[in-house]
């Protein structure tokens, strides 16, 4: 008898701390906010009115329904729950939430990174995990708004008291905007909200296909002659560099900003002494903290490129990008991707006469993090495969890795006559890093190497210039986006520096329309445009 009254007080206290922690769970999915910069603890004492209207709902509803509703509801909250755990994860990486139309694609590079820096088996590790921990939030979310209807059910009395105090103190609240602590009110209906961003998101998700198709079919040089085209950079070679993650706030965050100013300026005064001109400026990125492919598209084709969709659509489509324009107007047109370690079909839609992946350029060092090759080899197997010899004039697209999270460790400068097959960096400290060892350094510490990365991939530009530059060389360089929130802090623009270098005076005075500020470092006061304007602003000025 003794035993089984200890077992009914077991089971009791244990259906009891099921209910508070089911309980607790639901509340969690309700109140827990979609950016990780708000986690704390007041965030999570609001009362959330949809729990409320769930809870009065459940009570005039017959047995059979509420079954209904709780199964429909948990299967519901659990996937938004999901959802928000990815919008957490966007906010900190690309700066903005999930979207749940467009955003699916860009999980497949984030695996590909996964499986380029930490091998096969773990990026098969990271997608059944998270399929797994997916389903299981759904599973566990179902099963506790299966549990707290049963016990409504059977304590109404109870728990409509209960609700209608809760309600009362919800209307009292909410009317006069209290707050548990600044910007966190304590009624909340976050929930709702969120559904409705993203139920607006997705209606504009499903249209812009559309509107995208009758952007593109808008395009003032496609049918220009090659004769009219690029007729003042004649006998020009046009290097046009993407650096990666090089965004405005290297430039002006408090921590980056003086010793990246620094370098550029010292980087002005070297290029004048050497006998060339610098004007810069800032261009707005479709993309922040990740998605180089669609900054790249989007400055090469004059589109806003800003989600995978677009980037697709762009690729089915005939649209005269800048290397195309060269290649149509008799430059040998060519593209150096040394992160390009897989076939690239798509890499035909940008009129390339010649694409150099990483199997092309012969490399035979380390990795250094996420990057191929340091950005010196890469500019110097350019140099060799296509300006040492006598040659025509050549426009290069060039995208260099060595800024690229998560920036340690890092290649150091060398002679360019040492560079040879890149063996020379095997002596260096290098590593195949992960991106997300930046989340667990002191963020100083990562700016820090940041800013050290940025350093190194416009030394190497300023270094190629002086070395191998001519009165014939066009260098273009610029940023294909900020690095993530966890380095630029939170607010930051999508601005990135853009930079044009020349030492013909002519094709430098082409440009004074542009407004642009003299020297490698725009300042404050420098013009914006967007990067989809770039390619118009281009190939007018130099038609």
């Amino acid at each position: 008898m003794a035993e089984g009254v200890v077992d009914h007080r077991v089971r009791r206290v244990v259906a009891i701390v099921l209910t508070v922690l089911a309980a607790l769970f639901v509340s969690f999915a309700l109140v827990v906010p979609r950016d990780y910069d708000r986690f704390a603890l007041v965030e999570f004492l609001r009362i959330p009115v949809e729990g409320l209207l769930a809870v009065v709902l459940v009570l005039v509803l017959p047995e059979r329904a509420r079954r209904v509703v709780a199964l429909v509801g948990g299967l519901g909250l659990g996937v938004l729950l999901v959802v928000k755990v990815l919008d957490i994860g966007f906010e900190e990486v690309l700066d903005r939430p999930f979207d749940l139309v467009l955003d699916w694609p860009l999980l497949t590079p984030a695996i590909d990174y996964v499986d380029v820096t930490s091998g096969r088996f773990a990026a098969i590790a990271v997608v059944v995990s998270a399929v797994l921990l997916a389903v299981v939030v759904v599973f566990l979310m179902t099963r506790s708004a299966l549990r707290l209807t049963g016990v409504v059910g059977r304590h109404r009395p109870v728990v409509t008291r209960v609700v209608a105090v809760l309600a009362v103190v919800w209307i009292s609240v909410a009317a006069p905007g209290l707050e548990v602590a600044p910007g966190v009110p304590i009624a909340s209906h976050s929930t709702a909200e969120f559904v409705y961003d993203h139920a607006r998101q997705v209606r504009a998700g499903l249209r812009d296909k559309e509107q995208f198709a009758a952007e593109a079919a808008v395009d003032a040089f496609r049918d220009t002659p090659a004769d009219q085209m690029l007729t003042a950079l004649r006998g020009k070679d046009v290097v046009l560099a993407f650096v990666e993650s090089y965004g405005r706030s290297a430039v002006e965050h408090p921590e980056m900003g003086p010793k990246v100013g620094a370098m550029l300026d010292e980087g002005t005064r070297r290029l004048a002494e050497a006998g060339y001109g610098s004007r810069s400026a800032f261009l707005t990125s479709p993309t922040a903290g990740g998605g180089s492919w669609l900054a790249q598209a989007t400055l090469l084709s004059g589109l806003w490129i800003d989600n995978q969709q677009r980037y697709r659509t762009l690729l089915a489509s005939d649209r005269l990008t800048l290397g195309g324009a060269f290649r149509h107007a008799g430059w040998r047109s060519v593209g150096v991707m040394p992160g390009i370690v897989k076939t690239w079909p798509e890499g035909e839609f940008f009129d390339y006469n010649r694409i150099y992946a990483f199997d092309d350029l012969g490399y035979r060092g380390p990795r250094f993090g996420y990057t191929t090759m340091p950005d010196q080899y890469t500019m110097s197997m350019f140099q060799r495969k296509e300006r040492d010899a006598e040659h025509d004039p050549v426009m290069a697209a060039i995208p260099l890795l060595s800024s690229h999270a998560p920036w340690s460790p890092q290649a150091s400068t060398i002679e360019w006559d040492e560079v040879g097959d890149g063996s020379v960096y095997n002596s260096m400290q290098s590593g195949e890093a992960p991106m997300e060892d930046i989340f667990g350094r002191d963020p100083s510490v990562v700016r820090a190497d940041y800013a050290r990365s940025v350093e190194y991939s416009v030394n190497t530009l300023v270094s190629y210039v002086e070395n191998y530059g001519d009165d014939d060389l066009v260098l273009v360089f610029l940023g294909d986006h900020q690095p993530a929130q966890f380095v630029t802090g939170a607010d930051a623009s999508r601005d990135v520096p853009i930079t044009i270098v020349t030492r013909d005076k002519a094709v430098l005075d082409r440009t004074a329309d542009w407004g642009w500020n003299d020297g490698l470092k725009p300042g404050p006061q420098a013009p914006v445009s967007p990067m989809n304007a770039f390619r118009d602003q281009f190939l007018t000025t130099f038609r």
